[in-house]
């Protein structure tokens, strides 16, 4: 039996074989074992984080029910922190499973080959997949982990200035400069000549951005749009003649649907170039419109009107009284300018509550015998007969 275990195969004993193999299975267990039982203390301690985060939740929407601001804040801050805790443990728990169990695998196995004589071309090969290796998993621990940390901070701001759209393209800008720096660093290392290969890029893209401008100059009014927010999705925008939600911005494109149930494409350029008037933060409307009532209006009359146009819209909840005028002698009609405020930015609120008004005003003008002017032509004949014989008469 001994002599079978020191038989050589390719430069190493069937002892160095075995060997190898209970190194690389007690490893594996090991490596099993502790991810195991990591990966459930961590789900186990995320649950109950969720668990005191709901009950924070409902602590703090009984509390505000109830009128106590400061507790509802206490509750809020105390649901943040969870929401915070949570969250890095989830992001721990995911971490384990795509980057720390598989680079242990692998720091197992690399190791465990170190038990056994292996060609020189062989241990070459194996150097170069060992750096190739941690050269990905570094990069995809730090681009993960520097993601996670950019997600983190974006959190913690406010959130009306927080955007999922900036966040999505920060992200994948993070990620993109992370990997070419690894790319470089990886063929740097590989004694490939990174310096003619970016020259070479350099030339090629230079080429290729005098054949796109158009693409290019999208991509870049992307940006400004992305940094500057001129708008952002969900807004209601009007471009020119053209209005609608923002349901898309894209990289070449931004796209809109109209009340109609249209969608409407905008190229970058386009809307950057344009005047746009966004109602994203109108907190009321100004509503200006001019009623005109008939010339036989009494003087009296005249009088009364402003007064009961102001009565009206003081007693319609959600408005602000402006102002109401006569201000002109109309073609045939006397003409009164009225203005009044909305206190909402929703559009059909606004219709909602002019209807109203309206329909008060009708309501009202024909309590006081006030009638609205229409167009109308009054015609004065004279008889012709008539006239001729009083001119001889005269004469």
């Amino acid at each position: 039996m001994p002599q079978f275990f020191s038989q050589i195969y390719f430069h190493n004993t069937v002892l160095d074989y075995l060997t190898f193999l209970a190194s690389l299975v007690i490893s594996f267990i090991c490596i099993k074992i502790i991810g195991y039982v990591l990966i459930k203390r961590l789900t186990k301690r995320a649950k109950k984080t969720e668990t005191q985060r709901d009950v924070s939740q409902a602590s703090s929407e009984n509390s505000q029910a109830a009128g106590d601001d400061s507790q509802a804040s206490s509750d809020n801050s105390q649901a943040s922190s969870d929401n915070s805790q949570a969250s890095s443990d989830n992001y721990v728990i995911k971490s384990i499973k795509r980057n720390i169990l598989p680079s242990a695998y692998f720091a197992a196995f690399y190791f465990a080959t170190k038990i056994l004589y292996l060609n020189p071309d062989i241990t070459k090969i194996m150097n170069t997949l060992l750096f190739a290796f941690v050269t990905i998993m570094g990069a995809i621990i730090a681009s993960t982990l520097v993601i996670f940390l950019f997600s983190r901070y974006w959190a913690s701001k406010p959130k009306d200035s927080r955007n999922e759209l900036t966040l999505t393209w920060i992200s994948r800008a993070f990620k993109a400069l992370i990997w070419g720096i690894t790319l470089i660093l990886f063929l740097e290392n590989m004694g490939i000549k990174v310096n003619t290969l970016i020259a070479g890029l350099g030339i090629g893209g230079l080429a290729l951005a005098f054949a796109a401008q158009a693409v290019l100059a999208d991509i870049f009014c992307f940006f400004t749009i992305f940094f500057d927010k001129p708008f952002e999705i969900g807004d209601f925008i009007i471009v020119g003649p053209q209005y609608g939600t923002v349901e898309h911005i894209g990289v070449k494109t931004t796209r809109l649907r109209t009340l109609d149930g249209e969608q409407l494409l905008f190229s970058n350029t386009d809307l950057t170039n344009s005047r746009i008037r966004n109602f994203k933060t109108m907190e009321e409307r100004r509503v200006l419109f001019v009623i005109g009532v008939k010339y036989s209006t009494t003087y009296d009359q005249l009088k009364e009107i402003p007064g009961i146009i102001r009565k009206i819209i003081a007693n319609i909840p959600g408005t602000t009284f402006g102002r109401t005028h006569f201000v002109s002698y109309g073609t045939y009609s006397l003409n009164f300018d009225i203005a009044y405020y909305v206190l909402s930015s929703d559009y059909d609120k606004y219709l909602d509550i002019h209807q109203e008004v309206n329909l008060r005003i009708k309501e009202e003008f024909e309590k006081f015998d006030i009638q609205f002017a229409f167009p109308t032509q009054t015609v004065h004949l004279q008889n012709k007969s008539i006239t001729s014989a009083e001119e001889n008469d005269n004469f």
